[in-house]
């Protein structure tokens, strides 16, 4: 129900950590809608948020040392780094896992992790023990990437995650 008096809702701030592939399985049009969903979901959030970038590969790089309030400037430095991103590499998800699902939100945000990801890994059940033994208070959602994700992958990662799967 809309509120009324036309009076917004009070949200809860979000803390969001966008981990995006950017291994050689994600070349061509699969990074090029990875980035463009990343691209999206950047532009969308509210002034009150906070929010980082991983992408890996056979190696793992966080945008910012820390999650940054998702101000103009930040965004502007997000969007051009996602712009940036290319494909190369191996699928070397677990370093991934374990910088997204460390440490804790700042007080009164509600953290997020977005997972985007064709999924081509062959260990999957250690992945999912990691998110396990991370996850904390976390909230682990995956969006399926390509025209074939791994969608058991995707789709348990999200269970354990207590999150969503999007393909």
């Amino acid at each position: 129900m809309p509120p009324v008096g036309g009076v917004e809702p009070s949200l809860v701030p979000r803390e969001v950590v966008f981990v995006i592939d950017t291994s050689g399985s994600m070349g061509g049009q699969s990074l090029e809608q990875a980035k463009a969903a990343l691209k999206l979901a950047i532009q969308r959030l509210s002034a009150q948020d906070r929010f980082n970038i991983i992408r890996f590969n056979s190696d793992t790089f966080a945008l910012f040392k820390e999650p940054q309030l998702a101000n103009a400037k930040a965004k502007a430095v997000a969007v051009t780094a996602t712009e940036s991103l290319f494909a190369h590499g191996g699928t070397e998800m677990a370093p991934a896992i374990r910088l997204a699902l460390s440490g804790q939100a700042s007080g009164g945000y509600l953290r997020q992790v977005v997972f985007i990801t064709d999924g081509a890994v062959d260990n999957e059940r250690e992945l999912f023990e990691l998110v396990r033994e991370r996850l904390d208070e976390s909230r682990l959602f995956t969006v399926g990437i390509g025209s074939a994700p791994n969608s058991y992958f995707m789709v348990r990662a999200a269970e354990f995650g207590r999150g969503t799967y999007t393909f």
